[in-house]
C-alpha cells in the first residue's frame, strides 16, 4: 500500500495527527515550516525536530507521490510539466508568468467527467480524483523548479483550472486551499487564487457558504441553453437558469465577483448576436460578474472547432463593453507548446500505445 503525501495534511489537521501520537503543538509548527518555509524533501532534514517525530513521520508518509515525465518550455517563460502519479497515471501542472507574478495552473482529477466538447482534457473519462496532497505537491515541484533556478522567485498566484472538475473532487480542493492559503507556510493570498468550475450549482452554493475569499470562475461558454447543452452536456442536468441563481447566491453570500470564463469558438458562439443574447443574460448582474474572453486553443481531436478571428474577438469585446459589462481578454500564454489544457497529457498518451501494442505484438 502506498503512503500517503505530507503535503496533505492542513496544519490543523497534522497538529491533531501528531498530538494524538503525543507530539506537541508546537512540533506540528517546527514540520510545518520545514514543509513550506524551508522546503526540504526528506524528514532526515528537518534537523530542529525531534529524530522520534520525523521517523514516525517517515513511516506513514512520503514527500513525492509524482515524477516529472516530460517538460517544455515557452519562448514567453511559460513551463508546462507533464507529472507521472505513483499510480502511472499522467497529470499536467503549468507555470505562467505574467506581469503580476508567477501563477500555476493545477490539475484536480486524473481525466474528466464533464465533457465538453471542444476541450483536450476530457478526452479520457475521469479515472479517479487527485488526493489534496497530489494536488499540492503540484504546487510544490513548480516552486522547487523555481527554487533550483536560484532567482529567489515564488509562486504568487494559482488558478484551479487545470484537467478535472475541481468541485467534482470539493473536499480535497477545500484541504488542498487551507494548505497554500495558510499564512505560516505558502501563504498565498485567497485573492490570488481562482477556481474554474463548469457549473457545479450545489457545490457553487458550498463553497460561498465557507467564504474563503478565494476567487470564482464559472465556464459559461454560451448565452443559452440550446447551444450550452451541444457544447457542454452538463447544461442538459444544470441548465443556465440554475447556474444564475447560483451565481446570484454566491455574490450575496461573499459580495465577490464571478469571473464568466466564455471560449470563443468560430461561427458558433462568437457572432455579434452571441454577444448581445451574453448581455442580456448579464444585464442585472454587471456589479457581480467579469466576463474573460479566452481565445480557442485548436486540438486535433475536436477539429469542428476553429479559432475565433482577432476582428471577431474584439468586436464580440467591443459590445460587452458598450452594454455595460465588465469585460477582458485572456492573454495567451505557451502558443509555442502544447498550449491546450490536457493536450500534453493526450499527446503523450497517444505515444505511449503504439509502443505497448508493438512491444505485446
Amino acid at each position: 500500500m502506498m503512503k500517503p503525501s505530507i503535503y496533505g495534511l492542513t496544519l490543523e489537521q497534522l497538529t491533531a495527527w501528531l498530538g494524538e501520537r503525543g507530539h506537541k503543538k508546537s512540533r506540528a509548527a517546527q514540520v510545518w515550516e520545514w514543509l513550506y518555509r524551508r522546503r526540504v524533501t526528506d524528514f532526515a532534514e528537518m534537523t530542529d525536530v525531534h529524530p522520534e517525530c520525523t521517523s514516525l513521520l517517515g513511516e506513514h508518509f512520503v514527500f513525492r507521490t509524482m515524477n516529472e515525465h516530460t517538460k517544455q518550455e515557452s519562448a514567453d517563460g511559460t513551463v508546462k510539466f507533464l507529472f507521472q502519479l505513483q499510480d502511472g497515471n499522467l497529470i499536467e501542472t503549468v507555470l505562467m508568468r505574467h506581469k503580476f507574478g508567477l501563477s500555476v495552473c493545477v490539475t484536480t482529477q486524473v481525466g474528466c467527467n464533464i465533457g465538453c466538447s471542444f476541450c483536450a482534457s476530457g478526452l479520457l473519462a475521469k479515472s479517479r480524483d487527485l488526493t489534496s496532497g497530489e494536488i499540492v505537491e503540484q504546487i510544490m515541484k513548480v516552486q522547487l523548479h523555481l527554487d533550483a533556478a536560484g532567482k529567489d522567485e515564488r509562486v504568487s498566484h494559482i488558478v484551479v483550472m487545470g484537467i478535472g472538475e475541481p468541485f467534482d473532487n470539493f473536499t480535497n480542493l477545500i484541504d488542498f486551499l487551507e494548505v497554500v492559503i495558510d499564512h505560516k507556510g505558502l501563504a498565498i493570498g485567497a485573492r490570488h487564487i481562482t477556481v474554474s468550475t463548469s457549473g457545479l450549482t450545489q457545490k457553487i452554493k458550498e463553497f460561498a457558504d465557507l467564504n474563503m475569499r478565494v476567487n470564482l470562475a464559472i465556464s459559461l461558454h454560451a448565452p443559452n441553453n440550446e447551444l450550452r447543452s451541444r457544447i457542454m452536456k452538463i447544461n442538459n442536468a444544470l441548465p443556465i437558469e440554475k447556474l444564475m441563481e447560483a451565481m446570484d447566491y454566491y455574490w450575496e453570500k461573499t459580495n465577490q465577483r464571478v469571473t464568466i470564463e466564455y471560449i470563443l469558438l468560430k461561427d458558433v458562439n462568437d457572432r455579434p448576436e452571441h454577444a448581445l443574447e451574453l448581455s442580456e443574460l448579464l444585464a442585472d448582474r454587471k456589479q457581480s460578474v467579469n466576463v474573460n474572453l479566452i481565445p480557442y486553443n485548436p486540438v486535433d481531436e475536436h477539429s469542428q472547432y476553429q479559432r475565433t478571428e482577432k476582428e471577431s474577438v474584439r468586436a464580440f469585446y467591443d459590445t460587452l463593453k458598450k452594454q455595460g459589462l465588465s469585460c477582458s481578454v485572456r492573454l495567451e500564454h505557451g502558443t509555442d507548446i502544447d498550449a491546450a489544457c490536457g493536450q500534453l497529457r493526450s499527446k503523450q498518451l497517444k505515444e505511449d500505445r503504439p509502443a505497448a501494442e508493438s512491444a505485446l505484438s
